[in-house]
């Protein structure tokens, strides 16, 4: 997999990739991931990359001269299956998402700033709008960073234990039961004993109540 990630900040981005699982992925070969600096896109000796609104309000925003210049030449070196903007107003990612781009082969992060991008980069270039929750951020480049972790992770053999992916909480729209492990007995609190017992087909039973109850509980919204 390879994803291009479009920045204003790119150096923002750099370290998360540079540790465990996301830099065990990049060594192995199994995925790529390639910043862009978009004032290297900019316009004129000051390289601008933003302007006020027209229409007025406050806050500026990404020129799409930049951005379309920017897109038009990676997408001019290889074809993409997604162009994503993050963005609040996006759809809210979740494990669905996560898991339908994992078996994607080329993928374009763009990150807004400022107030957000001119329009005409949706509607020319941008295929998919990802938020990562009702907030907003100083701009999408930590939002980038938690979609290609949730994407990247679940790539075959990048976990050691590829099954482990398979359990995350909202899998299957359960979140996770509890775990435990040694020792047996910590401050007067045990191990429920059905764990210690090698039965596993009752075990995996009681997993999946544990995760129903829970879920009940926490996010009811995830069993309608």
């Amino acid at each position: 997999m390879r994803i291009d990630i479009i920045s204003v900040l790119p150096e923002l981005m750099e370290s998360p990739f540079k540790t465990s699982i996301l830099k065990r992925a990049m060594e192995k070969g199994l995925a790529e991931v390639h910043f862009h600096n978009i004032r290297d896109w900019s316009i004129g000796k000051h390289r601008q990359i933003d302007d006020e609104p027209y229409g007025g309000g406050a806050g500026m925003i990404m020129m799409i001269e930049p951005l379309d210049k920017c897109i038009s030449e990676l997408k001019s070196q290889r074809d993409y299956d997604e162009i994503i903007y993050l963005t609040p107003d996006g759809e809210t990612l979740n494990q669905r998402i996560a898991n339908t781009l994992s078996i994607k082969k080329n993928l374009i992060f763009l990150c807004g700033h400022y107030k957000g991008i001119d329009q005409r980069v949706r509607d020319l270039h941008i295929t998919k709008e990802i938020s990562i929750g009702d907030y907003v951020l100083t701009g999408g480049e930590l939002a980038a960073c938690v979609l290609a972790d949730s994407v990247i992770r679940l790539l075959p053999g990048v976990l050691n234990d590829e099954q482990s992916a398979l359990t995350d909480s909202f899998q299957d729209n359960l979140l996770s039961p509890p775990i435990y492990t040694r020792p047996e007995t910590y401050k007067g609190l045990s191990v429920p004993k059905i764990l210690l017992s090698g039965n596993f087909g009752a075990i995996e039973d009681w997993l999946h109540d544990e995760a129903v109850r829970i879920t009940k509980e926490r996010r009811p919204d995830l069993l309608e």
